[in-house]
């Protein structure tokens, strides 16, 4: 299966023009004082006088990417036309935002010490079936938050890792989006907790710390991030991110990872719908859909014809950093209820009668005067909801969603004091019956180690580390042998054959194994 998508070079081609730049004066730019965040792409050799260029424009270069002739800046948006015509310059373009394709699940298990399990997706994958002693160990570069490499279950693999951001060091995870990544790949078969594809240390770890807390950065620091995994020689990259804005300097920096013999693996990303994300949408990179626990197409796995292949990407159980959680307790009359925290609710327990607020489009004085809020999804956004429950005299507020799957609302830049969740729909429903019955919310902190969380994030890191554990016994592979081997040997699902919400299938690491046995590496 090929992917056929329009070439994204020769993009904002440099115009030839008579003036240099050091002679454009900033005067024309002070109309406009707005920053933009760009990436410049430049002929080779001329790093020192873009940046001088750069300075002379009022601005100043904030990611540097020598390696392959370019940098991103940041200088007035008025500016940005004399800098696409400057000598030297090849090309300048956005900076688009990529963020974690992950997010937490309303399931919690709490588990005690000396306690192992098994995540339903280490079998579905096959990872248990791979034995035997491996030729090497392959790297696995995971460009994501950083890690928690204290955590109990992941400390003892042998881990290095750089940091570009501006928050903690490579080994800390202010997220823990990279830690459950991590563990998914690599949790250590020691009795504690999980156990990961390589829970037999085969796979060394690489970590490229691109995100904090906020989950989001530029695609410029996630082309750093990956040059970091070429810094540390990996073989295969994992990257649970995306955005839905192709970035030139990312498929430079793929190709020539590519070009270098790594496999690079990319989540699909979690819209549900038919776009595609990227870099999971480069040709260079394999991305992956997610299934659940039935094997079934998760809803909110984008499908298009770049999805190449699947991996288990709902109520995945992994590590997370300790103190890193938040739980919340949602309970009405004798019924209790999962639900997930707003993003952006503060922390607190209130108990008080359950009210219906309708769609909370219109804030009431007084009407939920010492009322939990019951509100439909629907109409206006998710702060504003909570917002008008607030301003009504609410106390809290219960969302429910008005399609399938857990609600993971956020409250975006609306500030409230109230705390806030989000139910399924049939839940919704449920307490609609329950009107006037004692609600009781609580939002706190746990100490879990361990915690759920759903999205192509969590399917991402199943295929690269079967790449990388299939990869440990046939060491004369190339990655397009092992990427091949993957998708050939991968379990059908959905429709028959190649579809666009599962690829060829889910991953299969015995079948890969056995596949590449007997094909020697020489596959088409």
């Amino acid at each position: 299966m090929f992917k056929f998508k329009p070439t994204l070079t020769a993009l904002c081609a440099a115009a030839t023009v008579a003036a240099s730049l050091m002679a454009a004066p900033l005067a024309a730019h002070a109309a406009d004082t707005r920053l933009a965040r760009v990436v410049v792409q430049y002929r080779a050799g001329n790093s020192a006088a873009v940046q001088a260029a750069v300075a002379r424009l009022g601005g100043r270069m904030v990611v540097d990417l020598d390696q392959v002739n370019a940098m991103a800046v940041m200088l007035p948006r008025g500016a940005v036309a004399a800098l696409k015509a400057a000598r030297n310059v090849d090309s300048v373009q956005d900076d688009v935002m990529r963020s974690i394709q992950g997010t937490r699940s309303a399931k919690r298990l709490h588990l005690a010490d000396s306690t192992q399990v098994v995540p339903y997706g280490i079998t579905m994958v096959q990872a248990d079936q791979v034995r035997g002693l491996p030729a090497w160990r392959p790297t696995v570069c995971i460009v994501d938050s950083g890690i928690n490499a204290t955590h109990e279950d992941l400390a003892g693999n042998a881990l290095s890792g750089a940091n570009f951001t501006s928050s903690g060091t490579w080994d800390s995870d202010e997220n823990s989006h990279g830690t459950h990544v991590s563990g998914t790949i690599a949790a250590l078969n020691n009795d504690l907790g999980v156990v990961g594809v390589s829970g037999r240390k085969i796979l060394k770890l690489r970590i490229s710390k691109v995100f904090d807390a906020a989950g989001s950065s530029p695609s410029s620091v996630i082309a750093k991030g990956m040059l970091g995994c070429l810094a540390g020689r990996a073989n295969v990259v994992s990257m649970s991110l995306g955005g839905d804005s192709a970035s030139p300097i990312e498929q430079k920096v793929v190709d020539l990872l590519t070009s270098r013999g790594m496999l690079l693996i990319a989540a699909a990303g979690n819209a549900g719908d038919t776009t595609i994300s990227y870099p999971a949408g480069f040709e260079s990179v394999m991305s992956v859909a997610a299934v659940d626990d039935n094997m079934d197409w998760a809803t909110f796995s984008q499908y298009n014809d770049d999805v190449e292949i699947a991996g288990p990407g709902v109520d995945v159980l992994s590590t997370v950093p300790q103190g890193s959680q938040i739980s919340t307790t949602t309970t009405v009359g004798a019924n209790s209820y999962d639900t997930l925290q707003m993003e952006g609710s503060p922390l607190g327990n209130v108990t008080a009668p359950l009210a219906d607020f309708g769609f909370g489009d219109t804030p009431v004085a007084g009407s939920m005067t010492g009322k939990v809020c019951l509100i439909s999804r629907g109409n206006i956004s998710f702060g504003d909801k909570v917002a008008n429950c607030e301003a009504s005299g609410g106390v809290g507020a219960i969302v429910f969603n008005n399609t399938d799957g857990p609600l993971n609302g956020t409250l975006g830049d609306i500030v409230t004091t109230i705390p806030s969740v989000g139910a399924l729909q049939a839940d919704g429903a449920t307490m609609l019956t329950q009107l006037g019955q004692s609600a009781t919310l609580t939002i706190a902190p746990n100490d879990d180690k361990y915690a759920y969380y759903s999205g192509t994030s969590m399917a991402t890191p199943h295929v690269a580390a079967v790449a990388g554990l299939v990869w440990a016994y046939y060491p004369n592979c190339s990655n397009e042998q092992i990427r091949s081997a993957l998708k050939a040997s991968a379990l059908d699902v959905g429709d028959a054959g190649y579809d666009t919400k599962t690829g060829y299938g889910i991953v299969q690491a015995k079948a890969a194994f056995n596949y590449l046995a007997s094909h020697s590496c020489s596959v088409n």
